[in-house]
């Protein structure tokens, strides 16, 4: 069995921290040689230099960097030293990583070589895994603040605190039969506690305070969590008996109930030609909260080319399927061709105007790169979208034809505007109509993002 080189620890005198895990080895590239193995953060390698000399010589010192990804090696020996053929010169220090080779001499043909190898531990993993989180995206929409005590619902998986979405569940409860996503409007089928983006809450406050809420703030949010666990909410609309989840004054807890979801009429039945079968891969419907089976063999489209939802309009009318108490099926007006839509709007006036510029987006003579929807560049006049997204491209095809508007043909209440500091960006004119009519928007924000 071959004897492992001395490896001799620096002193406490000079600030070394022992520590038993090997984090690093020397791997000898000759095969006669062992490896030499860097357990301390601070240590000096004691080893032969030479094949032909069994004499061990202090020929360097290793500390590790702060990083955990590199050391710094200072030439402890009386010869120069290469380190990927750089010379280091007696004293000299120099940085070096996995994989760095150093021979232990001026030469290679007469001194031995190794490679600075890293063994991997639960620090360094941690370190190689720290990610870059837009803050943005870690904001509850209901508070505008960073989640607090996150909670994730389903299908749409989107995030929230806990106290902001128990308070939503407790006023949907009161005032609907069903409860929507306050975010996108989805139907929420269940709702539960999300430890993995605790994390990154916590991570995230811990590297801005600034972006921290005061002791009274989080004591009042948190009297209004209710959410303990995971939650299957049921919503009345396809369901067989009218029962949903129970508040007890404490926290929400589901009621045990023959209820069964959202029926697919094609499970029971062959209607069109198709029936369901086990292997038959099913959707939920953002709209109604209804199932229908993922059609890959037909052109009807299933989903809203804006934001990707899933929506059951087209596809039952194609099917000839109208809504029944077990059945949630949607009307065709909600998710149709957008043409169809501009055709079928009320007001001669918007109707041409709209329709001249969806002609113009068609032809591509409008800029898309702020068209608040998916994959805008495969938008035309033939896309199939949802009556969400097709608001928001109206009002991004009326904002182009305001801006192409001159000031002589503005009514004069709408020239002498002053331009809101937040632009086409602000979101307070879509719900307070005094200020819309206060400020023009149609201009570029000189606050915020």
């Amino acid at each position: 069995m071959k004897e492992h080189p001395f490896m001799a620890e620096v002193g406490e005198s000079s600030g070394s921290q022992s520590s038993s895990q090997i984090w690093a080895k020397l791997v000898p590239l000759q095969a006669q040689q062992s490896d030499i193995e860097v357990c301390s953060d601070e240590m000096i390698v004691s080893s032969q230099i030479t094949s032909s000399s069994q004499v061990k010589h202090d020929w360097c010192k290793i500390t590790w960097n702060e990083d955990m990804l590199t050391a710094m090696m200072q030439n402890k020996s009386s010869n120069d030293i290469l380190v990927d053929d750089a010379v280091v010169r007696r004293e000299d220090v120099v940085e070096i990583k996995c994989g760095t080779e150093m021979v232990l001499g001026p030469n290679r043909e007469e001194y031995l070589s190794y490679i600075f190898k890293l063994m991997p531990n639960q620090e360094t993993c941690k370190k190689k895994l720290k990610i870059s989180v837009d803050v943005e995206h870690a904001k509850c929409s209901i508070c505008l603040n960073i989640w607090h005590d996150v909670i994730t619902i389903a299908p749409c998986l989107h995030n929230f605190c806990n106290g902001c979405f128990s308070e939503w569940l407790k006023r949907s409860q009161k005032k609907h039969s069903g409860v929507l996503c306050p975010q996108c409007r989805a139907v929420v089928q269940f709702a539960g506690r999300n430890p993995f983006l605790r994390n990154i809450e916590e991570e995230i406050l811990q590297a801005d305070p600034s972006l921290k809420r005061s002791d009274e703030e989080i004591a009042l949010i948190d009297s209004y969590a209710t959410i303990r666990s995971n939650l299957a909410i049921r919503s009345e609309r396809g369901s067989r008996r009218k029962r949903g989840w129970a508040y007890d004054g404490d926290e929400y807890a589901s009621e045990e109930s023959d209820d069964v979801g959202p029926q697919c009429p094609q499970c029971g039945s062959a209607i069109g030609g198709f029936q369901c079968n086990q292997q038959t891969i099913h959707i939920q419907c953002q709209n109604c909260g209804g199932m229908m089976p993922s059609r890959a063999d037909m052109d009807v489209p299933q989903h809203c080319s804006g934001c990707d939802g899933s929506f059951c309009g087209a596809y039952w009318q194609a099917q000839r399927v109208t809504r029944s108490e077990y059945h949630p099926v949607c009307n065709h007006e909600t998710f149709r061709p957008i043409t169809e839509r501009c055709i079928s709007q009320s007001g001669r006036t918007l109707q041409e105007v709209v329709a001249e510029w969806i002609r113009k987006l068609n032809n591509r003579e409008i800029d898309r790169t702020r068209m608040p929807l998916n994959h805008a560049e495969r938008i035309t006049a033939a896309t199939h979208v949802c009556s969400t997204c097709y608001e928001k491209l109206v009002s991004f095809l009326l904002y182009w034809f305001r801006i192409s508007l001159p000031k002589y043909h503005l009514p004069s209440d709408a020239s002498q505007r002053e331009d809101c500091w937040y632009g086409y960006a602000c979101r307070t004119q879509h719900h307070n109509e005094e200020h819309a009519r206060k400020r023009n928007h149609v201009c570029r924000p000189t606050r915020g993002a």
